[in-house]
């Protein structure tokens, strides 16, 4: 498979750009990848208050989980690993309805998701995740 960088790290260099590659990644799949329809959609307080019948409540799970996948398949592409993408489904999905719901900020959720990548970077090179 094609391997955008060295995964797991074997160094603290490769570490590194492990971690940037991810954090590159997150950055173009939480801006130019979800676009207006996915970051209004997964917010289900939002589509309830703006009250609009071309955008019922009901597709905030839709569009929260397909913004999820696409999180989760930059995390697989770079990594190589499907186990943490799947991972990154989960609690990206976890991270996002707490903002969307109101229970984070902008920063804090951002945060929470460099936090995942330090952590999936740190567990595979410690090689306590068997890729």
């Amino acid at each position: 498979m094609f391997e955008l960088v060295e995964f797991p790290p074997l160094n603290w260099l490769a570490a590194l750009k492990a971690l940037f590659a991810l954090c590159i990644g997150h950055a173009i799949a939480d801006f130019p990848l979800q676009g207006e329809y996915l970051a209004t959609g997964k917010n289900r307080r939002f589509l309830i208050r703006l009250q609009d019948p071309s955008r019922p409540v009901s597709i905030w799970f839709a569009c929260m989980s397909a913004h999820c996948l696409i999180h989760a398949g930059a995390v697989w592409l770079i990594t190589g690993s499907a186990l943490l993408g799947g991972i990154e489904l989960i609690v990206h999905w976890c991270i996002d309805v707490a903002k969307c719901e109101g229970k984070t900020t902008f920063n804090q959720d951002q945060i929470l998701h460099v936090v995942c990548k330090v952590a999936y970077v740190t567990i595979a090179w410690a090689g306590w995740l068997n890729l």
